[in-house]
């Protein structure tokens, strides 16, 4: 693999694995109330007058059935946004609301009352806009097309701060093949990996263990195990889900995101972490193969779009489906035909929105990345016209792109009117 290339797909992780603390639609949120009350500068709460959010539906759709973290199971935007305005820490990101104390969770709920929500008029699927209005003037934030992406500061409607979010998308993009994927993550080094993939591992394991000893949401991997016992295959499904059902309900400890989301952070890696263990693997055969189930599912999303009606836990799991087939053989054929298998067994799943039903399509998705290695290894396979597949594991990937970039984005409308009750 040539120097640029390298440092290309490095710096990708570097970019893509991040730190998190409950679901990332709410967090980014939160994240953007803090910017927005950071603009504003010397802002007493008592000062502040109103908070004006304008948000997208797909912001709407994933805010509205899960538990906002360290506020006492609340839920909703109005909870998210008045969060970030007591905690005022954007500097942690999507950490924002770690530190919440006891008084800062009594003052949000004071705060939440402040809070109106409106649908913004704008074609982005990621669009986030805050206005405060308080007593020495205006503060303005707006974060669009990645949960950390904040493009305009202003106070007082003097801009602070402002990036083109085209300019920001286009530095984030970075020509993605599974060939060039295979070849990096033979020859990344371990000690390049560990502090990306390693805290990645470590930080998804803690809340999927935590999800299976705690009740959280449907239980979704406890129901599994009880079901089917504990070979690797139902822990596979079971921790994953698990991980998500915990972070869905609240759980305060943090998951390592991909593409943007907690749950493809979870379910790129735990399933990979569970075979690895079940066969011996040592800790540089399991960082390479997360970094390769990594890499698979934010290929898969670069071309779907960090926010659409097709589930992410689709690509996840086709992800570690990936990652299962390299730690068991190396073999950069098995790696191709396991994904093109796993994507057409489970590519139809729709996302209805965040909320505890997620562990259950994980498990699935997981589920569907195990079979497609399972159908390789017993030499079955899908071919060329077989529905959505193409010859050459780029293509399928690609038509799974332009599926569901396009051809499901009156699904989005539709789902997002029927969970509004229209």
């Amino acid at each position: 693999m040539d120097t640029i290339t390298y440092g290309q797909y490095l710096s990708l992780l570097r970019r893509e694995l991040i730190p998190a603390m409950g679901c990332t639609e709410p967090i980014a949120l939160a994240y953007c109330a803090a910017a927005a009350r950071e603009a504003a500068g010397d802002l007493e709460d008592s000062g502040l007058r109103s908070v004006t959010v304008w948000v997208s539906g797909n912001i709407i759709k994933n805010v509205k059935s899960v538990i906002v973290p360290n506020t006492g199971g609340l839920r909703g935007i109005e909870t998210a946004v008045a969060a970030g305005l007591a905690s005022g820490r954007q500097e942690r990101r999507l950490e924002v609301l770690s530190s919440l104390d006891d008084a800062q969770r009594a003052r949000l709920r004071e705060l939440r009352q402040l809070v109106q929500v409106h649908p913004a008029q704008t074609d982005a699927v990621l669009y986030v806009e805050i206005l405060l209005t308080y007593g020495g003037g205006t503060a303005r934030a707006i974060l669009e097309g990645s949960h950390t992406g904040l493009t305009l500061l202003e106070r007082n409607g003097q801009v602070l701060f402002r990036e083109d979010p085209q300019t920001q998308a286009a530095q984030a993009q970075t020509a993605l093949t599974v060939h060039d994927i295979f070849d990096f993550v033979q020859s990344v080094t371990p000690e390049e990996l560990e502090p990306l993939v390693g805290r990645q591992i470590d930080c998804n394991l803690a809340i999927a263990r935590a999800g299976l000893e705690e009740p959280w949401g449907a239980n979704v991997g406890k129901v599994l195990l009880q079901m089917h016992g504990s070979d690797w295959r139902t822990r596979a499904r079971a921790c994953a889900a698990a991980g998500s059902d915990a972070r869905m309900s609240g759980c305060e400890l943090p998951v390592i995101i991909v593409s943007g989301s907690g749950n493809q952070g979870i379910t790129a890696s735990v399933p990979v972490a569970i075979f690895a263990e079940h066969m011996g693997a040592t800790r540089e055969q399991l960082l390479r193969a997360v970094a390769l189930s990594d890499l698979v599912t934010i290929q898969q999303k670069t071309g779907i779009g960090c926010l659409s009606a097709f589930c992410g836990a689709v690509c996840a799991g086709c992800g570690a489906g990936a990652g299962i087939a390299y730690l068991e053989t190396g073999d950069y054929k098995a790696v191709t035909h396991t994904i093109v298998n796993a994507l057409a067994i489970v590519s139809g799943m729709v996302c209805d929105g965040a909320k505890p039903s997620c562990a259950a399509k994980i498990a699935s998705a997981v589920d569907a990345g195990i079979l497609g290695y399972e159908l390789y290894r017993r030499g079955q396979e899908f071919r060329d016209g077989d529905g959505i597949v193409k010859k050459g594991v780029d293509n399928t990937i690609g038509n799974v792109g332009r599926m569901a970039r396009t051809g499901m984005r009156e699904t989005d409308r539709v789902i997002l009117e029927i969970m509004c009750g229209c």
